[in-house]
């Protein structure tokens, strides 16, 4: 064996042992990536290249990049905040402190957000805010059957909510497409458009905190009232 050979056996010898590959640990490096970088750049290339391994070997953990989006989004969903005790207030504010805080979370992620429209996470954190859910329509006494339809018109206004002010808040035409709208709303003719014109103002007021509240009650007392179809009988 010739030196240089032996200094290469040598040199991998005393090299340290990558990390055995876990799922879990592709989700944190996925979300350091996220936090630092965005979204766009959760890529399995771009991960295998943060744990120092090839594209293939992460396929054997995470089946593709929806796969990996959902299963981040359910590790942040750990960092909401757990339901309000019954002494802190009736149980339609501790469902909107709930709701209200995962908007928050995923507003905090513009990218997660968009992707949370279609991602279907199934992990634990996501199980537990449904539970939580479900368990604050039941202390309201909503029908099971409508609790159940419910959270997921629920889920649903929320991610859409942070969705549509993650993209208002992009830095392309976000403030330019407001400022377009504003225009037409208030420019509206009575003639042509007279509901519009009478109602400019209240279409455009409101702090988007304010309306999300206002969104949430709504859809709360509609779910409380609304009974879901009957199933016919097998």
């Amino acid at each position: 064996m010739t030196a240089r050979s032996s200094a290469s056996a040598r040199s991998r010898r005393e090299r340290p042992a990558k990390p055995a590959l876990t799922k879990e640990g592709i989700v944190a490096a996925a979300l350091a990536v996220l936090r630092a970088e965005g979204l766009e750049k959760v890529t399995m290339r771009r991960l295998a290249q943060e744990l120092d391994t090839g594209p293939a070997s992460l396929y054997v953990y995470v089946r593709n990049t929806a796969e990996l989006h959902a299963a981040v989004l359910d590790e942040l969903l750990g960092t909401v905040e757990a339901a309000p005790r019954r002494s802190t207030g009736d149980w339609r504010e501790r469902l909107e402190q709930v709701l209200t805080a995962y908007t928050a979370m995923l507003h905090g992620h513009p990218g997660l957000a968009r992707s949370a429209l279609t991602a279907r996470p199934s992990g634990p954190h996501y199980l537990n805010l449904i539970e939580t859910l479900l368990g604050l329509l039941d202390e309201g006494g909503v029908p099971p059957a409508q609790a159940a339809w419910g959270v997921d018109l629920l889920l649903q206004h929320a991610t859409a909510t942070a969705a549509e002010h993650s993209a208002h808040e992009r830095p392309a035409g976000g403030q330019a497409e407001w400022d377009a709208l504003t225009r037409a709303l208030h420019g509206a003719s009575d003639r042509t458009h007279p509901h519009i014109a009478a109602l400019a103002g209240p279409l455009l007021s409101g702090t988007p905190e304010e309306r999300l509240s206002w969104h949430i009650r709504t859809l709360i007392n509609g779910i409380e009232r609304t009974a879901v179809p009957a199933r016919p009988a097998e």
